[in-house]
């Protein structure tokens, strides 16, 4: 994705918890947004100011003056947009932000999220589930479930499910499912994702739409 001047998006993402900045950093990249991180969100107004980003996530959960930081936050990042990430319950943070995502949150629910915010939309959409045949996986509550039947997903096995239903019929690399399941520095292998697809078809089950290509990797058949 990139602006009219034909440069890559830029998203700052000020978020207190390194694992969860992470996985915000690269359900972002996987959209084309260029992604920069903020480990500590009392300084975002400075970073903004400073790198001037097409749109801020701005994490208030740690805020002791949530109100007052996401004023001086839209102040600095102005006209970007921002969209907040506020707890659950959200006392303190109620009201603040036009665009909200509460926590704990499904990744695809924060890019939703901020896909709306840069085209000026005031509320995203909830993500829609996703489906092939009699699965569904619902990226909202980070569920999947077989016809009526339930399944109980390890989140790696989940984050691999999901990343191969949203993309039905294309086929990806050991090193591609690595990257979009798998945290940066996990010290994962292609042996470890062979591993995760042969439990994830044995929880699926009979008829699973998950198909080996030989020599390449994995698809999920629609």
């Amino acid at each position: 994705m990139t602006t009219g001047d034909d440069r890559p998006v830029l998203v700052l993402v000020a978020e207190h918890e390194p694992a969860v900045a992470e996985l915000q950093r690269r359900y972002l990249a996987r959209e084309g947004l260029e992604v920069e991180l903020e480990r500590d969100p009392a300084r975002a107004p400075g970073t903004c100011a400073r790198l001037r980003p097409d749109a801020v996530v701005l994490d208030l959960s740690t805020a002791a003056r949530p109100a007052e930081l996401y004023r001086r936050v839209t102040e600095a990042a102005r006209p970007a947009p921002v969209v907040v990430l506020v707890p659950t319950p959200e006392p303190a943070a109620r009201g603040i932000g036009d665009v909200r995502v509460t926590r704990p949150f499904a990744p695809r629910v924060l890019v939703a999220a901020v896909l709306a915010a840069l085209r000026g939309d005031t509320a995203a959409p909830p993500a829609e589930p996703l489906r092939a045949g009699g699965l569904a996986v619902d990226p909202v509550t980070r569920t999947a479930r077989v016809g009526d039947r339930p399944l109980a997903l390890t989140s790696t096995e989940y984050d691999l499910l999901e990343h191969l239903i949203g993309h039905p019929g294309r086929v990806f690399t050991r090193e591609q499912l690595l990257a979009a399941a798998w945290s940066a520095g996990a010290g994962s292998g292609s042996r470890t994702v062979d591993v995760h697809v042969a439990q994830l078809r044995a929880k699926l089950g009979t008829g699973n739409p998950i198909r080996t290509v030989r020599g390449v990797g994995y698809v999920l058949d629609a």
